[in-house]
């Protein structure tokens, strides 16, 4: 899994019958102290995430079974939006406690 922060949405009128219905976010990957890392991608989310929401991320096929009698052509899903995080003080003397 993955942490990142939603950053916006993707609409798509016409698309894959699995994906109807199915809400479309950008994903902003950050570390462990919130900074953005990578570049951004787009998942899917049936859970309720929106803009600003700290998320977790599940990729590869493995998100494809999210339902698992029917597979869906999607490579990320949101399975978790995050409440806070803490994490250990690094050489850089940097610690995070987040708490959206």
């Amino acid at each position: 899994m993955r942490m990142g922060k939603v950053i916006g949405n993707v609409w798509a009128t016409r698309k894959e019958e699995g994906l109807q219905g199915m809400k479309l976010l950008v994903i902003q990957p950050v570390d462990g102290y919130g900074r953005p890392i990578r570049t951004h991608f787009v998942a899917a989310d049936r859970i309720g995430a929106g803009i600003g929401d700290h998320v977790l991320v599940t990729s590869g096929g493995s998100s494809r079974f999210i339902d698992r009698e029917n597979p869906i052509p999607i490579d990320a899903v949101v399975v978790g939006i995050i409440d806070s995080t803490e994490v250990e003080r690094g050489e850089s003397g940097e610690s995070s406690d987040w708490n959206d």
